[in-house]
């Protein structure tokens, strides 16, 4: 504490500004209370203030006469000093980003990011490596560099559904970055009313924002220093007698364009052979170089300079030896048993059948739903006796219940109608089904595993082409047939393609890799019955506690805990 009457000429004083001590150079007094100071900060610029009494407690003497002292907090001029260094690191490590990231990066990786990216100021790029390349780390490196060399405030990386964890989880584990994910939720309980502009770093579904046109409107307001497009490819638009046709994710991908200063598109198969299309697709990079329709044999630019195409045969370690090995695909061919083929047989003509009731319904969206879900039930008919025995269960049981709902209600509203006009009355079913359209089924190809397997099991196990209830009931009756044969393959046990699997299960139990231990399998599967059959049978052979299984059903820390246990 200092008095006012200590407030002298050459004297440091401490609380007169709020971050620094100043130089008295006069004080003058007005009364007995108040003292006129004239006083010179650090940097030399001179300032006036009047003074109260009480403000005494603040003001603290430091020297007399001294502008400096030893006296200040040694562990917050170690952390000044530190921020410093951490600020001006890249000037000394050109590959900061690596040091600072659990990584063990590749030479190709290296390359893409320091050498072909991040000279290029703006960022109007296309990486198109082959798949297993390591774009997202490429990716991630990048932003990391930008951050650390403070060109990077705000990022946006737009992906398809099933990728936006898989983006969180690289980001966050190897390089310490936290991204969010857009949810409705969140946007609905965003403080302002925009949630892009609340979150800097930024994660979002390609068709959640190419399709909700309110999303798009809150996302045009905002800027972006980087935004960054996994499977690019899908924001393609094409030719179509003499017109351009533009998907609303191509839309989406200029609005992109516009909104950042850096734009980088990430895709392994960015050329679907036509010169015309490919152009278009460019042209989100750079519209100046690639806007206008296309002429064969006239309009041919070289993208040499804002794309890197690298293929696997090309990717090397350090040590110069091929980073991926061989790869040897072969086929193994089974003969159905005879259960099996009658099976087969049966089901592929129901699903015939039903295809052709199908075509003559009027309503189009119906019409597709109904394809889908028969589309879906042979695919699990090749699967596994499993899989089309539980199928045909729900379906027959669904189904079940939607006669009785229907039959309930006509007798409710036609109590005086005879029998045969009551089983020849119209039926709905499946009227309070989502309808299956092209764009739906575009959407499922991106969207979360678990949202994909729900549409899946809600549309097979109740999408039908009846339209009287004497034809649901007729479907009821060849389903139960068909469950019964089901059943009686799968009690039977005679599952070639199991018995194939098991070949495969036996060689590989005698082999090892090059630290002596045992061959780690990985099987994959399209349907979930089938995938909890394998386990069960496997497990039966070697131990239920050497099998893992992953599912989209699953939460994203017991997938990661069944990840860990088989690594």
């Amino acid at each position: 504490m200092a008095r006012l009457e200590d407030l002298k000429p050459g004297g440091t004083i401490k609380g007169i500004l709020p971050d620094a001590q100043v130089t008295v150079i006069e004080a003058k007094f007005h009364g007995a209370n108040v003292v006129e100071l004239v006083y010179k900060d650090a940097k030399g610029r001179l300032g006036t203030e009047l003074i109260y009494r009480y403000r005494e407690p603040t003001l603290e003497i430091v020297a007399e006469g001294q502008p400096w002292s030893f006296d200040a907090d040694a562990g917050m001029l170690r952390l000044v000093s530190e921020a410093y260094r951490i600020r001006l690191a890249y000037l000394f490590d050109p590959l900061l980003a690596i040091h600072t990231s659990l990584i063990d990066p590749l030479p190709h990786q290296i390359t893409a990011v320091y050498a072909e990216m991040l000279s290029r100021q703006p960022l109007r790029f296309l990486l198109a490596d082959d798949p297993g390349a390591g774009k997202t780390i490429m990716a991630g490196l990048l932003i990391k560099e930008l951050l650390i060399r403070g060109d990077l405030h705000r990022c946006l990386i737009v992906c398809p559904g099933m990728l936006v964890e898989q983006w969180q989880d690289e980001l966050d584990l190897k390089f310490h970055l936290p991204f969010e994910i857009l949810t409705n939720d969140k946007l609905e309980a965003s403080r302002t009313g925009n949630w892009f502009l609340e979150n800097p770093l930024a994660i979002c579904r390609l068709d959640k924002l190419s399709r909700d046109e309110d999303v798009q409107a809150k996302l045009e307001t905002t800027d972006w220093d980087l935004v960054v497009c996994d499977e690019a490819h899908k924001m393609s638009a094409s030719f179509f007698s003499g017109e351009v046709k533009e998907t609303k994710r191509y839309k989406l991908g200029r609005l992109l364009s516009r909104l950042t200063r850096h734009f980088l598109l990430m895709t392994a198969t960015p050329h679907n052979g036509k010169e015309e299309d490919f152009q278009l697709f460019m042209a989100l990079i750079d519209g100046d170089r690639f806007e206008g329709r296309f002429r064969d044999g006239v309009h041919v630019t070289d993208v040499s300079d804002i794309m890197r195409r690298l293929v696997k045969e090309h990717m090397l370690k350090f040590d110069g030896t091929p980073l991926f090995p061989e790869r040897l695909a072969y086929a193994v061919n089974y003969k159905l048993s005879d259960a099996e083929a009658h099976l087969y047989e049966r089901v592929t003509n129901y699903v015939r059948e039903e295809f052709n009731r199908a075509e003559a319904l009027e309503n189009e969206g119906r019409k597709g739903t109904v394809g889908f879900a028969l589309t879906i039930l042979q695919r699990r008919l090749a699967s596994s006796p499993e899989a089309i025995y539980q199928s045909l269960k729900r379906r027959r049981e669904r189904l079940e219940k939607r006669l009785a709902e229907e039959k309930l209600l006509k007798r409710g509203r036609d109590a005086g109608m005879s029998r045969m006009e009551l089983m020849a009355a119209r039926v709905e079913t499946g009227q309070d089904l989502p309808l299956i359209k092209a764009e739906d089924l575009d959407d499922m190809e991106d969207a979360p595993e678990a949202e994909v397997e729900q549409a899946q099991e809600e549309v097979v196990d109740q999408a039908s082409a009846a339209r009287t209830i004497a034809e649901l009931q007729a479907e009821i009756d060849i389903l139960r047939e068909l469950e019964g044969l089901a059943w009686q393959v799968r009690k039977s046990g005679t599952d070639k393609k199991w018995e194939e699997l098991s070949k495969v299960l036996d060689e590989s139990a005698t082999k090892c890799n090059a630290e002596g231990h045992g061959w780690k399998l990985v099987i994959f599967t399209e349907h979930r019955d089938t995938l909890s059959y394998l386990a069960q049978r496997i497990g039966d052979r070697i131990g239920a506690a050497a099998v893992v299984m992953i599912h989209g059903g699953m939460g994203r820390e017991e997938r990661k805990k069944a990840q860990e246990t088989f690594t």
